[in-house]
């Protein structure tokens, strides 16, 4: 038998402290108060599917289901979110309704990223996306006063970021514009988009610039990166979604949501093209999820919520170990 190596004996021991344990449940226990108290009902989705996320810079484990299954897929996904069993509950007629539970992310190991992490996810039947954004500040400030802190609600649109700290707009400007506003950070711009050059603005420029006490709340970003949200015609058109952040953190993102099952087949559409030009394993679409959309989705918003992230935020730590009992590296 080989004697273990300097610190292996400890292993088993869990990653967070008790009390970064108790924190996790105590806000738990906040968000079923908080969700009960508005007359949203808690649900649980299927965590496995025959569907998967084709976003192109997400990636999805899957695995072989054994047993039997009269003519359906054996490969499963994992979820990387709920929203598509959401949608279709919303679309059944649910109304308003939430889930917290765990999501899966391939690839996605490091300091501030676990493979598997908890998302709290919601929808609100009627509300577009700025009142919704008010919700979630509202949530988040709640959470803060679990460990005696409060943030600042700071809403701003994606175009006055920009402007406001790079003197550009983001919604017009040119690829070359966008590489001259990183400075001195150094990217290979190979295979990179427009897209791609204004998520690195983001989060090398514009993110280390967000106060720790600041909740900012931004909104109405480019019709490019409207993933699953409405496009408001606009010139030029935009996005209705939002990100919130606390401090550098980005916590939630959420979306006016797209009703339209012919666009949401485009979207996914393009998404596989993508893939298929990066080389990424084709991802069957979610038919129930276009089927759903084709019977009626009620006008709604949603909006999820990376709970691991947020907690870091109350524990003030880059680390998400130390928020979970047991981290990627010790599962």
């Amino acid at each position: 038998m080989t004697a273990p190596r300097a610190g292996e004996s400890e292993f088993w021991k869990p990653a967070a402290t008790f009390d970064a344990l108790r924190l996790r449940a105590a806000f738990n226990r906040l968000v079923r108060e908080f969700f009960h108290s508005r007359a949203v009902l808690e649900v649980e989705t299927p965590v496995l599917s025959r569907s998967g996320n084709t976003e192109p810079n997400i990636a999805s484990f899957s695995l072989q289901f054994s047993g039997r299954t009269d003519g359906a897929p054996r490969t499963r996904w994992l979820r990387t979110s709920p929203e598509f069993a959401l949608k279709r509950l919303l679309a059944a007629g649910i109304g308003d309704c939430y889930e917290l539970g765990r999501v899966f992310r391939d690839g996605e190991a490091g300091g501030r990223h676990n493979p598997e992490f908890t998302m709290l996810e919601w929808y609100r039947v009627g509300w577009d996306h700025l009142r919704l954004l008010d919700e979630t500040v509202a949530l988040i400030r709640a959470a803060l006063a679990l460990v005696g802190r409060d943030a600042v609600p700071v809403v701003t649109t994606f175009r006055d970021l920009y402007w406001q700290h790079l003197q550009l707009d983001p919604l017009t400007a040119d690829v070359d514009t966008l590489r001259s506003a990183l400075g001195e950070v150094r990217i290979d711009p190979e295979g990179l988009t427009r897209d791609d050059w204004l998520d690195l603005l983001m989060t090398h420029r514009l993110q280390p610039l967000f106060g720790s006490d600041v909740l900012l709340a931004v909104h109405d970003w480019p019709a490019s990166q409207a993933a699953l949200a409405r496009i408001r015609e606009d010139d030029p058109p935009v996005a209705e979604r939002f990100e919130l952040y606390l401090g550098p953190l980005e916590l939630a993102n959420g979306y006016h949501e797209l009703r339209d099952a012919q666009e949401q087949r485009a979207r996914f559409e393009r998404d596989a093209q993508v893939r298929a030009q990066r080389g990424l394993p084709a991802i069957p679409l979610d038919a129930p999820l276009l089927a759903a959309l084709e019977h009626g989705l009620p006008a709604c918003a949603g909006v999820a919520l990376g709970v691991d992230r947020l907690l870091m935020a109350l524990q003030g730590t880059s680390r998400i170990a130390e928020v979970l009992a047991f981290d990627f590296s010790q599962a």
